[in-house]
């Protein structure tokens, strides 16, 4: 395997640095001499300790890969054995990954935060995750061996939100009570590399575009706004709600957001990439789902593989899904639009709105039913809706206390939520059931993660902690 001028660089400059660090001096110059490396390689600090970290992980990844290779031989023993021949005894050995679910106990109890952790994510890359908390920090943790990594420094208030970007996880962005956005290069140096202000009170949560262009944040401030992140700079700021914004998320494809507030409400925005651009005042259209009886505490956008689900338990066939509100909402009467307040005075002119418009529209009517999402709410409840009817189809009642957070399951054919009752509960879509009931943490659980592709939940809670939940 051959390796890039740059990648053999790196070795360099880390080899140099093991010498350096045992004190190898004849080594080191008879090295640094034939790799013709510059005489700054052994004061850069990007270069310490790599050789290490990186021999380390190798280890690690060998580790784990031995330990792969033989559950899957074992698993093929088992199945050759019992020729697939399901076991009405024990149905568990033949559940398929689309039917696992997290079970007790915990696989890790992680604990370092000195305060409640407000939210926990999975890396979507690297056997990471991340968690921050009202003690001003974010911490990362290696979710394989349990163990904690390291800590990121920055805030000067509680850090509510976290989010990485899908493409690479290179990057890491935060929002605090601070009034401040931050984003962290969590590839190389582990430091904040950009800080966003211009929010005007506590930023609560945060987002990246599917694409990784630009962070999506909403505040106190009943705003929320848009930042490019090669720039740092806000190119809008989108106005509607009527109180604290809560939450925001974006659906996978990037052409609608999801925000909730405490003024009880969720809207959908219609993104578009022309409204993402900084030369444009195009409008950006919102439509309101009131349904919750107080404030709307988060959301979460339904995959593809759960909308076979949803239909089913609405009871949504395609002969009758598309119909007077679909009409109404493609014709603008069920919509509202938003107050933009554009971050420059350059205007397009009105055939370019026109056009945008008609592009939403157009979209809008080819779709007879879905996107779904999900909301969870203070009033104990959780609602899934049909964005294209603004209607919601079915409520889930069962939490005792606050809907705090919300995870569909990859498999489309789970709801997961966590709640101020303490529990994680497993909600069938199809029957609309409470499946499963976790007795989380000892505390109020403030947060919940699935793995996108492993078989892993994580939690977080008041009391301190974030547990790790193998699915099986």
């Amino acid at each position: 395997m051959m390796l890039s001028q740059r990648q053999k660089d790196e070795l360099n400059r880390a080899i140099a640095d093991y010498l350096h660090t045992n004190n190898y001096k004849d080594a080191l110059d008879s090295f640094m001499r034939e790799a013709q490396l510059p005489a700054d390689t052994l004061t850069d600090k990007k270069n310490t300790g790599s050789l290490e970290k990186k021999w380390t992980t190798v280890v690690r990844l060998q580790k784990k890969i031995t330990e792969l290779e033989s559950q899957l031989e074992n698993s093929k023993q088992h199945n050759d054995g019992h020729n697939n021949v399901p076991d009405p005894h024990n149905p568990s050995k033949q559940r398929s990954p689309t039917d696992w679910i997290p079970r007790p106990p915990e696989k890790f109890l992680l604990q370092g935060h000195r305060a409640t952790v407000t939210r926990v994510i999975f890396h979507p890359v690297y056997s990471v995750i991340a968690s921050c908390s009202e003690d001003a920090t974010i911490k990362l943790w290696d979710y394989e061996s349990g163990n904690f990594e390291r800590t990121l420094k920055g805030h000067t208030d509680v850090v509510q939100d976290i989010a990485f970007d899908s493409q690479s996880g290179k990057l890491l962005c935060s929002c605090s009570a601070d009034m401040s956005i931050r984003l962290w290069d969590i590839q190389e140096t582990y430091t904040c590399i950009k800080t966003l202000q211009g929010h005007d009170h506590n930023v609560s949560s945060i987002t990246f575009t599917p694409s990784g262009d630009h962070v999506v944040s909403c505040s106190r401030d009943r705003t929320i706004k848009i930042w490019e992140v090669a720039t740092g700079y806000c190119i809008r700021t989108l106005t509607g709600h009527r109180e604290w914004v809560r939450q925001i998320r974006i659906y996978f494809d990037g052409s609608l957001m999801a925000s909730c507030s405490n003024d009880q409400s969720v809207f959908v925005w219609q993104l578009s990439t022309s409204l993402l651009s900084t030369n444009t005042n195009l409008e950006c259209r919102h439509f309101e789902l009131r349904g919750h009886e107080h404030v709307v505490e988060c959301v979460a956008w339904a995959p593809d593989s759960a909308n076979n689900n949803i239909m089913e338990a609405a009871g949504i066939t395609n002969s009758n899904s598309s119909n007077s509100t679909n009409r109404n909402l493609v014709n603008g009467t069920s919509s509202s639009t938003s107050s933009i307040i554009p971050n420059n005075t350059n205007s397009d002119s009105l055939i370019a709105k026109k056009q945008q418009l008609s592009i939403q529209q157009s979209q809008q009517q080819n779709r007879t039913s879905g996107p779904y999402l999900c909301s969870g709410s203070r009033d104990k409840t959780i609602k899934i809706w049909d964005t294209t009817t603004l209607q919601c189809l079915f409520t889930l009642n069962g939490h005792n206390n606050w809907v705090r957070g919300l995870i569909f399951h990859p498999g489309g054919k789970y709801l997961l939520s966590v709640s101020d009752d303490k529990t994680l509960r497993v909600w069938e879509l199809k029957t609309r059931r409470n499946n499963k009931t976790l007795d989380a943490h000892t505390h109020f659980v403030t947060s919940i993660d699935m793995h996108r592709s492993g078989p892993y939940v994580c939690t977080a809670s008041v009391d301190q902690t974030i547990k790790l939940w193998e699915c099986r």
